[in-house]
């Protein structure tokens, strides 16, 4: 029976250990950069379409059609440095599911293995941890 952890807990690992000090700095950076970015384009976007709804009452079209693809613009780079950001992180996160497995072998005890091959491959101490499940 094999034991392996489940994918939230994979996840909160690979969160704190996402592998060389590169992608440390660079899943950090993003994620500061998500908190900052995110409500500062909500912002602007408010902001640019209420100001071109109000160009938009003073008859002033030019500046509401400007406006709007200012904000059309701001929302689609927006979107594309987070698609492009959350694909490469998943891309990291699956590298490093694959590379940093921890699997237990839990052999049945009706398996009638010497005493001392017993302590040799661990079969006392062979507890179930609670980081881990039963797949």
């Amino acid at each position: 029976m094999l034991i392996n952890e489940s994918s939230l807990k994979l996840l909160e690992r690979w969160l704190r250990n996402p592998g060389p000090q590169h992608e440390k700095r660079t899943l950090f950076g993003d994620m500061v950069c998500f908190l900052f970015i995110t409500p500062l384009a909500t912002i602007s976007g408010w902001l640019c379409l209420r100001g071109a709804v109000d160009h938009l009452h003073f008859s002033s079209r030019l500046e509401a059609v400007g406006l709007i693809a200012l904000t059309v613009a701001l929302f689609t780079i927006y979107l594309f440095w987070t698609l492009v950001s959350f694909r490469y992180h998943c891309r990291l996160y699956n590298e490093w599911r694959r590379t940093n497995q921890r699997v237990i072998l839990l052999i049945p005890k009706s398996v009638n293995v010497p005493s001392h091959q017993q302590s040799l491959l661990g079969l006392h101490s062979a507890k179930r941890n609670s980081k881990e499940t039963i797949v």
